[in-house]
């Protein structure tokens, strides 16, 4: 991405109250049963994908695990996260960066995007991001975006649909799928718009 979207995704955190954005979630339940499936210590490491300043990181610290990154293009969106955890925020690690720019210094056991990936609509942006993951990820990945049903921009932007058998194609054969749902997300709007949520799990090499 470019300096354009960073710009983009700054004014989005800086101008707009989390109930003006339709991703918002009170709760993260979905994301949080895909991570309690992989029955993992509480000592994982996990990292969020664009995680921006989503409650996922709230209830993970809140759960005892004590090996949390976030991610986020937007500086604004990781301190309003940072703010509204206070204290907590200094038991997790804050970077600032676009997922086809991060540089991975370790590997974690779960990388969890909620549409994150959607946003990449270019073969050579998947294939950047798919690159980092490999070298980032020894275990688990959960990746969320919209489904074939769900919207086609967010937040003004042109975004990439998923079916099952599409993004289990992107991410074969270092990655296996483990299992797909599709729910409705109800946006602070009380709007709904259809997600696909898949697990995966590694199982190849970065070859």
């Amino acid at each position: 991405m470019s300096n354009h979207s960073k710009a983009h995704w700054e004014k989005i955190y800086e101008t707009k109250l989390p109930n003006e954005l339709s991703w918002t979630q009170e709760i993260p339940t979905t994301s949080l049963q895909f991570i309690h499936s992989f029955n993992l210590p509480k000592t994982a490491k996990i990292i969020d994908i664009g995680g921006g300043d989503s409650k996922l990181v709230d209830y993970l610290l809140a759960e005892g695990f004590d090996d949390i990154t976030v991610l986020d293009i937007s500086e604004h969106a990781l301190q309003r996260a940072k703010d509204r955890l206070g204290e907590r925020a200094l038991q997790v690690k804050w970077v600032v960066s676009d997922i086809t720019e991060f540089k991975p210094e370790r590997t974690y056991d779960i990388w969890h995007d909620r549409a994150t990936f959607h946003f990449l609509t270019t073969p050579e942006k998947v294939s950047k991001y798919l690159d980092i993951a490999k070298s980032a990820v020894n275990s688990y990945m959960i990746i969320c975006t919209f489904s074939s049903n769900g919207p086609q921009k967010c937040s003004g932007l042109q975004i990439k649909q998923y079916n099952e058998q599409d993004l289990t194609k992107e991410l074969q054969p270092v990655f296996t799928k483990i299992r797909c749902i599709t729910e409705d997300h109800i946006t602070p709007f009380n709007t709904a718009q259809n997600f696909l949520f898949c697990s995966f799990r590694r199982t190849g090499n970065t070859k």
